[in-house]
């Protein structure tokens, strides 16, 4: 990914270009909390819905047991030359609640079905709240492109 070089990308391009990563990459770390046991981070796949990030994982991962104490997460895309950081609440979903339409998506993105594995899994939802998007030290200036669940600048 090239850089900008001086010249910061205003905030309507950067929604822009954030969306379209969420649509392509496949992977985006995820960052959970448990009060007594402190932080955990794990890169995962992801798919994106246009609305919310999909993200799925075993049952019984430290994930899955720090978002049922802690709902808050942060996501980032693995790009630190082009900077994508997401936060929000999950929602957890036994494979057997999933939306079909989200699971047949998830499954199609990744020839893997999850449902069909010998242990259960379970699907997070994460409608992000905040998004940073920026490429370099002139864009840390302006790197909120949603707040509130709001996307800025988009059209």
């Amino acid at each position: 990914m090239e850089t900008t070089g001086n010249a910061p990308r205003p905030t309507a391009e950067r929604t822009r270009a954030t969306l379209e990563r969420l649509g392509v990459e496949r992977d985006i770390w995820v960052a959970t909390a448990h009060p007594e046991h402190g932080p955990h981070q794990v890169p995962l796949w992801f798919l994106w819905d246009g609305e919310a990030v999909w993200l799925c994982t075993g049952a019984g991962s430290a994930t899955v047991r720090n978002l049922r104490v802690e709902p808050r997460v942060r996501l980032a895309l693995p790009d630190t030359l082009d900077v994508a950081l997401l936060q929000g609440e999950a929602v957890c979903f036994p494979e057997q609640d999933v939306p079909e339409d989200t699971a047949t998506a998830y499954t199609a993105r990744f020839g893997w079905d999850p449902r069909a594995e010998e242990k259960p899994f379970v699907y997070v939802r994460v409608a992000p709240t905040t998004v940073r998007a920026w490429r370099g030290e002139p864009e840390l200036r302006g790197r909120v492109v949603m707040r509130d669940g709001a996307w800025l600048g988009a059209e």
